[in-house]
């Protein structure tokens, strides 16, 4: 399924980019595409998918987590910051904020 969108993305972009059609094909893609996304069925799909994420990545670091606790990693001092620590990192509190990690930023504005 991924590469039959794949496929039809770049078909688009390829069309856009070679029709002679010029401005108002573009448009009619762009409209379309943007129906596309704000769709309920597609919005429902983002929202299943952003939690599947959220659950991935808070099974991996209770599976990461507890197979370092149990390990050599542990006794270093390195181990035992990283493993005790009170704060939550970063992308904790975005998950527990947002239920998704934020982008990193740069520093740089466009």
């Amino acid at each position: 399924m991924r590469g039959k969108l794949l496929f039809l993305g770049g078909l688009a972009a390829g069309f856009v980019l070679g029709a002679r059609a010029g401005r108002e094909k573009y448009e009619e893609l762009k409209a379309t595409a943007l129906k596309i996304k704000e769709s309920p069925t597609m919005q429902e799909a983002a929202g299943v998918v952003q939690e599947q994420a959220t659950r991935l990545y808070s099974e991996g670091k209770t599976k990461v987590t507890d197979r370092l606790a149990n390990s050599r990693f542990a006794e270093t001092d390195l181990g035992q910051r990283l493993l005790h620590t009170s704060p939550p990192p970063a992308i904790e509190r975005d998950m527990a904020t947002s239920g998704a990690p934020k982008a990193p930023t740069t520093g740089t504005s466009f």
